[in-house]
């Protein structure tokens, strides 16, 4: 109905912001959200306050809005080259530049001030750091070919975040998870990278998916195991138990998948091996929240 009530100008401007902030492709939320609530609930022990929760779910929502905006802008004049990005709203000229930063800045914004009204100092002074790495991570690709270390570094900083807001302290169980969601990132980043990997070469934009070049699923499976192992001694020095295991299990099998999928290095298998790895996420999620409660 409201739909029906906006001018088709104020409809259109409205939803191209939206596809800006990928509000229709909610997958990078999920990827984000799953670590975060790993943090909350295992700093809790099971029993995340419900203000937290709130305010890290939407946390969540709102950075990854705003990387999305400062990952465009910085990508802009690269964006038409790629077959996948080049009707993105900024490219397109549908949305202006100013805008895009002006978004990014506002969704930080009303994240710090979250961060301010409602958590603890250890948390605040841990949000700038997460602010920094949200900014910097959509130019590194011209830099480096390990982007998306950067991007697992601004995916992972909600971690001791989440644990500083509920237990008001870190500790090595932190840094752990914090280490797992990294690689577990550039693996599933590189599975996303090698969907754009023709078109990345031939504009100049670097990728650990280039770097790895036929050594990728191969890199991509050291990682993941590597995930997995990191996972298993988390459950160890937090005694979990049989439900957390049988999360990570799933993950890990799941991992297989994801190389089955990505086996012959095309467009949509890559894909779909990126997307699922919601799935993984989800399952570790699961396992824990279920052990902590049982």
């Amino acid at each position: 109905m409201l739909q029906n009530a906006l001018p088709t100008h104020v409809h259109a401007r409205l939803a191209d912001y939206a596809r800006l902030l990928r509000i229709d492709r909610p997958i990078g939320t999920l990827l984000l959200l799953w670590p975060t609530y790993w943090a909350l609930w295992l700093a809790a022990e099971g029993t995340p306050s419900f203000a937290n929760l709130l305010i890290f779910t939407l946390g969540v929502f709102f950075m990854r809005a705003a990387g999305c905006a400062i990952n465009d802008f910085a990508d802009r004049d690269w964006d038409r080259h790629v077959k996948r990005t080049k009707d993105r709203p900024l490219t397109a000229g549908r949305v202006r530049a100013s805008e895009a930063v002006a978004l990014f800045a506002g969704l930080c914004l009303v994240s710090f001030l979250m961060v301010v009204l409602f958590t603890n100092t250890l948390t605040l002074y841990l949000s700038f750091g997460g602010a920094l790495l949200a900014f910097i991570y959509p130019f590194m690709k011209r830099y480096t070919h390990l982007p998306q270390l950067f991007l697992g570094a601004a995916f992972s900083w909600a971690i001791p975040m989440a644990w500083a807001a509920e237990a008001n302290q870190l500790s090595q169980l932190t840094w752990l998870l914090f280490t797992a969601n990294v690689l577990w990132t550039v693996a599933y980043d590189t599975l996303y990278a090698m969907v754009d990997r023709d078109d990345d070469l031939k504009v100049g934009i670097k990728s650990t998916a280039i770097l790895f070049g036929d050594a990728d699923r191969a890199i991509i499976a050291l990682l993941q195991t590597m995930v997995v192992v990191i996972l298993v001694m988390v459950g160890q020095r937090a005694e979990l138990g049989s439900f957390y295991y049988l999360g990570v299990v799933a993950m890990a099998t799941l991992f297989v998948y994801h190389q089955y999928l990505a086996r012959e290095r095309n467009r949509e298998g890559c894909f779909k091996a990126f997307l699922n790895n919601n799935w993984a996420g989800f399952a570790v999620f699961l396992g824990l929240a279920l052990d902590l409660a049982f």
